[in-house]
């Protein structure tokens, strides 16, 4: 005989509490295995075409950790350098650049600036500021022996844990599977493969997405000759997950610092904004329709949602489950409603079932 609906929410309930405790108190903890977690689920699939190509699972594994390996070699040699060097020149650099948009600000717009101004003031506090904390964090995040430690741990824990994750993937799968209530295993194994359609669809179609247009935003840029274009492209790629904030965020300050470079050169500028808006192009009719699909679930307002509130409660650990917890909110959203409309509660007693 089933639990009844309410002790069955309660059971839920407790688990949903230690989930969130658990994000709360191990979050820093916790952070080399969640995104050991999050590469073997994106490589799963990739394993999983070896095996039916005739691999065995730990050859497949191996190949592709042996890939992983050259490819990050690859980019720790040729690019993270470059990527290292123009964020601590664009740090450097921000102060003067600020001071820069100020005179130009002053020049253009004297009675806006003027010596008394609140305008003024703020933009002189602001700068002070930037020239203060700008350089303090920067040394602070590179010079700190506690987060060199921690960078050279997440890099040494994250491929072991992502190793023996996808080694072990169905495995587990198929444990968790056993370890279902009975009489309740046909529903959970179809929210569960709902909610892995929304993520495959979303992590892995989104997560090619951001490489792909990252890549063209540092190519691009570094070729108009846009002096932080690598920096600016990997952010702009980067963040490309979050609707429209990546082409924003990205694009102003492209075409910011393009004004302070090229001022004058209304080519080089508009290249520049050009560059952009062909990105958002490509983007919306071609990459996002062709990789993530239409049939994601995910509502740009309730991801946004999802990530502004994982991020101020869990910090950085928390922005990475956030899609996956709103993915599994938004599937069992759409399937309480499913069974609200389907009850006697929405039909009344005058309908009769079909």
């Amino acid at each position: 005989m089933a639990l009844p609906v309410r002790t069955q929410m309660k059971y839920w309930g407790i688990a949903s509490a230690v989930f969130l405790i658990v994000l709360w108190f191990l979050g820093d903890v916790i952070l080399p295995f969640v995104l050991g977690g999050a590469i073997a689920y994106f490589l799963d699939p990739v394993a999983d075409r070896l095996e039916r190509m005739g691999a065995t699972r730990a050859v497949a594994v191996t190949v592709i950790t042996l890939v992983a390996l050259m490819i990050f070699a690859i980019m720790a040699l040729l690019v993270v350098p470059t990527l290292i060097e123009q964020t601590v020149s664009l740090f450097e650099t921000a102060p003067k650049l600020f001071n820069r948009f100020q005179e130009a600000l002053t020049q253009r717009f004297p009675s806006i600036v003027d010596q008394e101004s609140t305008l003024r003031k703020s933009l002189i506090a602001l700068g002070e500021t930037i020239r203060d904390r700008g350089g303090e964090v920067l040394q602070s995040v590179v010079s700190s022996a506690a987060s060199l430690i921690n960078v050279i741990l997440l890099f040494v824990i994250v491929p072991v844990v992502a190793f023996y994750l996808l080694y072990d993937w169905d495995r587990m799968v198929a444990v968790i599977d056993d370890l279902l209530p009975r009489d309740h295993a046909p529903v959970v194994r179809k929210l569960a493969g709902e909610i892995d359609n929304t993520l495959a669809s979303f992590i892995r179609g989104m997560g090619t997405v951001c490489l792909i247009l990252g890549t063209y935003y540092a190519v691009a840029l570094m070729a108009v000759g846009l002096q932080f274009g690598l920096v600016v492209g990997a952010l702009a790629g980067l963040i490309t997950f979050i609707p429209y904030v990546g082409a924003v965020v990205g694009g102003a300050l492209a075409i910011g610092l393009a004004l302070f470079q090229f001022w004058g050169d209304w080519l080089s500028i508009g290249l520049v904004a050009g560059i952009f808006v062909l990105g958002q192009v490509i983007e919306g009719n071609v990459l996002t329709p062709k990789l993530v699909g239409s049939s994601v679930g995910l509502h740009p307002v309730w991801l946004i949602f999802a990530l502004s509130v994982f991020g101020a409660l869990f910090g950085f650990v928390g922005m990475l489950v956030a899609v996956p917890v709103a993915a599994s909110i938004g599937v069992l959203a759409r399937f309480a409603i499913s069974q609200y409309t389907n009850s006697r509660l929405y039909r009344g007693l005058s309908q009769t079932d079909d």
